[in-house]
């Protein structure tokens, strides 16, 4: 399914009657389904086909979870070697040949201080329950019951995440300021910002009269993904990694979505330099399949049998699909290329906020990229930077589904336009995803709503 293959003639419409089915039956908590209304029925790499035969460029890969695109061969390979061979796909967590394999792979591509004296616990399939268990790890170790947490930062869905994540509403963590370029707290940005926010970190830790309880650990993403794609500058990074050790303080590293080749390096953490106590591992991880696991420094390793479990932390065929996908990453240097791909990507886009004055900001680090869209002629005159405009961020959303191209929204107010392709993706198709976004914007500007709405924002 290249890019440049046409279409095949539309198909009886029974995708409509699946969606309303779909509509009917599942829950209102459903997302990705409510603004991308299509019906996939085949995938290969970077393109999905539509039941109503239409094709589209995959720019949201499972939110981060597939690498190598969809159905890439070593993976389809590794789940066919395992179904043919009569291993047991279920097996709690007994050690078997597919599990060795998979953490013999993934110890392969840790930083090196960590795989030296590390263990890893499996948790339930879903990256949250990870987190779940990196907190209940540290707090068992510790002996201690506070967080140190981020603004903007999502870690998971059940409670223990949310309370983690940047939109807790019932806060019982230590909100820390995580710092930005465009939006920086402190208004000033820069090395100067990622200064301040260190500095308000270590003066909250140290003050007496600070309200903060003793706390278990630190988690932080390398990369805020759902806060709007914002890297962690790697001196902040570097500091935050200082201020915890002095403190005897674990440091989590969420790398859910960052990990396996996503930013230019194998693991985000590694642009820095810096090691951390636990490594929260998921999505990629998988192979396009369910698994998570935390990683961690040997002498944290203090749980009770029992302590940690999860019924289906022995999912033999995503660790076969895992360990063909690392591999694959490890041997073919596609965090290199991530890096290299990126960087030009991020420079077409930048030029696009160069005549559309509705572009606030370009960001990302590797194949984790963002677009702020913001109202250039709405707000405070005297503020740093305009609104977010979440609207105009839908529109573009939209306008890119209608060119057969899927990306996602995230961001503080939901205004920046996320791009997330597999690490596999060539040349050619990196410049029609930009052609695409680049056409769709155009389109969501000029739409007569946006004029009458808010003027001209070119």
């Amino acid at each position: 399914m290249a890019v440049t293959e046409p279409a095949p003639p539309a198909q009886p419409l029974a995708h409509e009657g699946i969606l309303r089915r779909q509509s009917l039956r599942e829950s209102a908590a459903r997302t990705y389904a409510r603004s991308l209304p299509i019906v996939p029925v085949r995938a290969r790499g970077l393109t999905i086909e539509g039941a109503d035969g239409r094709r589209y460029l995959d720019c949201l890969s499972g939110a981060g979870t597939l690498a190598l695109g969809h159905n890439h061969p070593v993976v389809l390979e590794a789940i066919k070697k395992v179904l043919a061979s009569g291993a047991p796909l279920h097996v709690l967590d007994l050690a078997t040949p597919v599990k060795d394999a998979f953490t013999t792979e993934l110890f392969a591509t840790l930083p090196r201080p960590l795989a030296d004296d590390a263990r890893i616990q499996f948790c339930g399939p879903a990256g949250t329950d990870a987190v779940e268990a990196a907190l209940k790890l540290v707090r068992t170790a510790t002996g201690r019951t506070g967080l140190l947490a981020f603004t903007g930062a999502y870690h998971g869905m059940t409670a223990g995440a949310l309370d983690a994540s940047g939109g807790a509403a019932d806060v019982r963590v230590t909100r820390l300021p995580f710092p930005q370029n465009y939006r920086c707290p402190f208004g000033v940005g820069g090395e100067r910002g990622a200064e301040l926010a260190a500095r308000w970190t270590e003066n909250l830790l140290d003050d007496p009269k600070g309200g903060v309880p003793a706390p278990a650990g630190m988690i932080l993403e390398p990369v805020q993904g759902e806060g709007g794609v914002i890297p962690a500058p790697d001196g902040w990074l570097r500091r935050m990694r200082e201020l915890t050790a002095a403190r005897s303080i674990p440091l989590i590293a969420d790398e859910v979505q960052t990990g396996v080749g996503r930013t230019g390096a194998f693991w985000a953490v590694e642009h820095s330099g810096i090691v951390p106590d636990v490594m929260v591992l998921s999505k990629a991880i998988g192979g396009s399949l369910p698994l998570a696991v935390i990683v961690y420094r040997a002498d944290l390793d203090v749980w009770r049998p029992g302590a940690h479990a999860g019924t289906f932390r022995g999912n033999q065929l995503a660790m076969a699909a895992g360990a063909a996908t690392l591999a694959f990453v490890r041997e073919n240097r596609l965090a290199d290329r991530a890096a290299t791909l990126g960087a030009r990507m991020l420079g077409r886009l930048q030029g696009l906020a160069a005549t559309h004055r509705c572009v606030g900001d370009v960001r990302g680090r590797g194949l984790m990229i963002g677009v702020e869209l913001v109202h250039p002629d709405m707000g405070d005159p005297q503020a740093d930077v305009p609104p977010a405009d979440p609207v105009l961020a839908a529109a573009v959303q939209r306008e890119c589904l209608r060119r057969g191209l899927i990306v996602e929204l995230g961001g503080r107010h939901s205004g920046v336009v996320r791009l997330l392709p597999p690490l596999t993706l060539t040349d050619e198709q990196a410049e029609a995803v930009l052609d695409r976004f680049a056409d769709s914007l155009e389109a969501a500007v000029c739409a007569p709503h946006r004029r009458n709405d808010t003027g001209p924002s070119l």
